[in-house]
C-alpha cells in the first residue's frame, strides 16, 4: 500500500504560540496566550482601544477584566443595551497562572489573585447559578495581560472600519506596528524577532519550502 501524502499538523494548546482559540471546555494552560472576546459599547470600545482595559470593580469573580473565548457570550454585552451599540473586541489574553472556579461559593471565587493566580476560569455547562447561560467565562486580574487585536463584531461596517483603524494607530503609537511585513515570516505567518529570521528549508518529501515553525504542512498527493 503506497502513501499518498506526508506532512504534519500541530494542535497547540496556547502554551507555545499566541492567539490560539481553545474549544469551550478545553482547559487553558498556564502562561498560554489565547484568542478571547469582550463585549462593550461603541464609546467604551474607543476608550479601551486607545487607553487599554480597566479592572471591573465587581463581578462574580471579583476584580479584573471579564472576557470569554465564546463570542456568543461576549455579543450579549453590555446587558440591556441596543444591538446597535454593541461591539465585540477580539483579544489576545496572556492568562498566566489559571484557577478553575467550578462551584457556587467557591472558596477562592473572589480571592484567587491573592493566592497567586492571574486568571479565574469558569468552564462551560457546570451548573453555576451565577452563570445561567452556561457559557465559558474568564476574569483576568491585570488589564495589561489583555490586548485588543481586532473587531469581531460591530453594528455596521463604518464603525468596524473606524475601530480597526484606531487599533492600527494605537499599535503603531506603542511600537507594535510599523513595517509589519518585515517582521512576519512569509511561510509560517508568525512574527519574527528583530534581526532574526526563521529557519527555512525544503521538505525532504515534496521539495516545497517550509519554515520549521509552521503549524502544518501537507505534501501534495502523488499522481
Amino acid at each position: 500500500m503506497s502513501v499518498q501524502f506526508s506532512g504534519w499538523e500541530v494542535v497547540d494548546d496556547g502554551a507555545s504560540f499566541s492567539g490560539v482559540e481553545l474549544e469551550p471546555s478545553q482547559k487553558p494552560q498556564n502562561k498560554g496566550v489565547y484568542k478571547m472576546y469582550h463585549g462593550t459599547s461603541v464609546a467604551s470600545a474607543r476608550v479601551i482601544i486607545a487607553n487599554g482595559f480597566q479592572q471591573s470593580t465587581r463581578g462574580m469573580l471579583g476584580r479584573g477584566v471579564y472576557v470569554s473565548r465564546n463570542i456568543k457570550k461576549a455579543a450579549h454585552y453590555p446587558l440591556n443595551s441596543s444591538i446597535t451599540d454593541r461591539v465585540v473586541l477580539q483579544l489576545h489574553v496572556r492568562v498566566g497562572r489559571v484557577k478553575r472556579i467550578d462551584t457556587d461559593n467557591h472558596p477562592m471565587q473572589y480571592t484567587w489573585n491573592a493566592h497567586g493566580y492571574d486568571t479565574a476560569w469558569v468552564p462551560p455547562n457546570i451548573g453555576l447559578i451565577a452563570v445561567r447561560s452556561g457559557l465559558e467565562e474568564d476574569c483576568v486580574f491585570d488589564p495589561k495581560r489583555v490586548k485588543v487585536v481586532g473587531i469581531a463584531k460591530a453594528p455596521d461596517t463604518t464603525i468596524q472600519k473606524e475601530l480597526q483603524q484606531l487599533i492600527s494607530k494605537t499599535s503603531k503609537k506603542h511600537g507594535q506596528g510599523g513595517d509589519g511585513a518585515a517582521d512576519v515570516c512569509s511561510l509560517c505567518k508568525r512574527k519574527t524577532q528583530q534581526g532574526s529570521s526563521h529557519i527555512k528549508q525544503q521538505c525532504w518529501e515534496c521539495g516545497q519550502n517550509i519554515c520549521i515553525l509552521m503549524s502544518k504542512h501537507f505534501c501534495p498527493a502523488r499522481p
